[in-house]
């Protein structure tokens, strides 16, 4: 027995992420998948507040107190005079009421308290599970520095409203708002990793090309992410609405897509090249995702694997019919964030496939017999 415990609590101090040896409890489970659904939450409100053009509607940044919104009229007037200073009021909405203020105030604001929301059910919950030994410490020290992730988030998210805020800006940053949404895709990313891993049951073996193979889709998917979120700030959606051509032809010229110098610029400021970029490696995607499908019916037939797979093809090529929607009907609200949440869900399918993918290995490494430890952990035999 005393060998037994021994082996137990070498196993629960073990580094930062257990991974398939270990299983805690169905709330640390549900509490992680909720954390996910959260993010997703967030990227949700974050698109809606940008397609409705309200993220510099609040001028200041106040964690504590920006936690209440105008309760009087005195109040509303002030914020919306605030508002008024700004170039994006004086150059885009100019004699807006404060009825029409108050509508893009709320979506701001609703995005700021979700964001605090996400921050007490993310802190609290681990300092209750961590306390009652319910997971180890590694693995809170793991959560922990996704929580510091998430900080940042906020943080970048403050810096690329105040470049809205500049001088002759009606919007923010592009490159500022692409840094905003990948900080929230690597949380997601990480979360729905760790998720994935805490399931109990037995993987089928599959070659380790499939997780390989599984790797390129998440990078892939990682990398468009990245090139959408650009074309969302450039607002280079609005242009060039046709397809599959663009201004007539399918690979515009290099004076179309190579004004400015350096070359390299034009990735981040010229309209045409974000929008261009962002159709190729779409293009790419899919065929990396039919190809990836293909392989995996060819190495783990019949397999959990193979079908995780197809269905990630199929998401692919849905994404693009979507993306291609919101390009010709030049982006409306429900379309261009219906095409932002297909993304992040498209994004934590790969992390699930590819996690799955992964802890299978060419011999499954998980057993069915789970065997509770004292502190009301779970342990599972590697």
């Amino acid at each position: 027995m005393a060998a037994g415990n021994s082996a137990g609590a070498d196993l629960r101090d073990r580094a930062f992420f257990p991974g398939p040896a270990f299983l805690p409890d169905r709330a640390v489970r549900a509490w992680i998948w909720t954390l996910v659904g959260f993010v997703l939450a967030m990227v949700t409100v974050g698109g809606a507040t940008r397609l409705t053009g309200s993220g510099l509607s609040i001028t200041e940044w106040a964690p504590v107190t920006g936690a209440i919104p105008p309760l009087s009229e005195a109040a509303w007037l002030a914020e919306f005079e605030r508002y008024r200073q700004i170039d994006q009021y004086r150059l885009l909405n100019q004699g807006m009421s404060l009825a029409e203020f108050q509508v893009i105030y709320w979506w701001e604001w609703g995005h700021r308290q979700l964001g605090r929301a996400l921050g007490i059910v993310f802190f609290l919950p681990l300092i209750w599970f961590w306390l009652r030994s319910r997971i180890t410490t590694g693995f809170a020290l793991t959560l922990i520095g996704i929580g510091a992730l998430g900080g940042m988030q906020a943080f970048v998210g403050w810096i690329m409203v105040a470049s809205g805020l500049e001088e002759g800006m009606i919007a923010v940053a592009p490159i500022k708002l692409m840094t905003h949404l990948m900080l929230a895709s690597i949380i997601l990313v990480a979360l729905t990793w760790i998720a994935t891993g805490l399931r109990s049951g037995r993987v089928e073996p599959t070659p380790r090309a499939v997780a390989l193979g599984a790797y390129g889709l998440v990078g892939l998917i990682l990398f468009q992410t990245a090139l959408g979120a650009l074309v969302a700030g450039s607002r280079a959606g609005w242009t060039y609405n046709t397809w599959p051509l663009m201004d007539g032809v399918f690979i515009p010229s290099t004076a179309v897509l190579f004004p400015l110098s350096p070359w390299y610029a034009n990735i981040f400021d010229t309209v045409a090249t974000i929008q261009f970029n962002h159709r190729m490696v779409a293009y790419l995607l899919v065929g990396y995702a039919l190809w990836h499908a293909w392989r995996v019916g060819r190495l783990a037939p019949g397999t959990v694997h193979m079908r995780h797979a197809r269905i990630m093809a199929g998401l692919v090529l849905a994404q693009v019919v979507l993306g291609i929607v919101t390009l010709l009907l030049a982006v409306p609200l429900w379309a261009g964030l219906a095409h932002q949440v297909f993304a992040m869900l498209l994004l934590a399918m790969a992390v699930v496939h590819t996690r799955i993918a992964r802890d299978a290995g060419p011999e499954s490494r998980r057993v069915d017999t789970v065997q509770p430890l004292p502190a009301g952990g779970a342990q599972i035999s590697p």
